[in-house]
């Protein structure tokens, strides 16, 4: 499901303009993304939960000169997902 196909769900479901779902879903999008660069959580109850997590530097291996390099740590934007969501999905 691409943006435009998200858009006319939401609109069709909470029966709103579809310019209207849209700027929902952007504002939910920038919501969320704001908060997890102030490291915060976002927490759906059933849904799931946004969150940001820490992945070590590690080794890894450029694989045409087979050279050893050093990868830096960075933080991943990560969502596990609520119980009510991985029932339905089932």
């Amino acid at each position: 499901m691409k943006k435009a196909d998200l858009v006319a769900k939401v609109a069709d479901e909470a029966k709103i303009p579809r310019a209207a779902a849209e700027r929902a879903i952007n504002a939910f999008v920038n919501v969320v993304t704001e908060a997890l660069k102030a490291g915060d959580k976002v927490a759906l109850p059933g849904f799931g939960t946004f969150m940001v997590a820490q992945r070590a530097a590690r080794k890894g291996r450029n694989p045409r000169t087979g050279q050893e390099i050093q990868i830096p740590a960075v933080k991943v934007p990560k969502f596990k997902v609520g119980k009510n969501l991985r029932e339905a999905v089932k």
